[in-house]
């Protein structure tokens, strides 16, 4: 969705948050760093690990059926457009349930 390098900073999270606004956001899970109790409403902050399962099935889920990442496998593409357009229509797919 949207990344920004930089040490864990209020700074460096208020860009993010930034650069998140357009999807809408409901509710935040974090790590119990301050920068984030600071920069977000408490209504939409949940802190703890509760969800990092499901987050981490998702990621591994992600990782597993886009073969073209993987160069061992007989499906792999050289081309950086082809990674492009492959992980975008799985995403639409898969997370927002889009038919392309």
């Amino acid at each position: 969705m949207a990344y920004v390098f930089g040490r864990r900073k209020d700074e460096v999270f208020l860009k993010l948050k930034v650069l998140l606004e357009p999807f809408g956001i409901k509710k935040y899970c974090t790590d119990g760093y301050e920068a984030y109790s600071r920069n977000l409403p408490a209504e939409k902050h949940e802190i703890g690990k509760r969800k990092t399962q499901k987050i981490e099935r998702k990621h591994l889920t992600l990782r597993t059926r886009i073969k073209r990442l993987q160069r061992k496998t007989i499906c792999f593409s050289r081309s950086e457009e082809m990674h492009d357009i492959v992980i975008g229509l799985f995403i639409n797919r898969y997370e927002f349930g889009i038919s392309i």
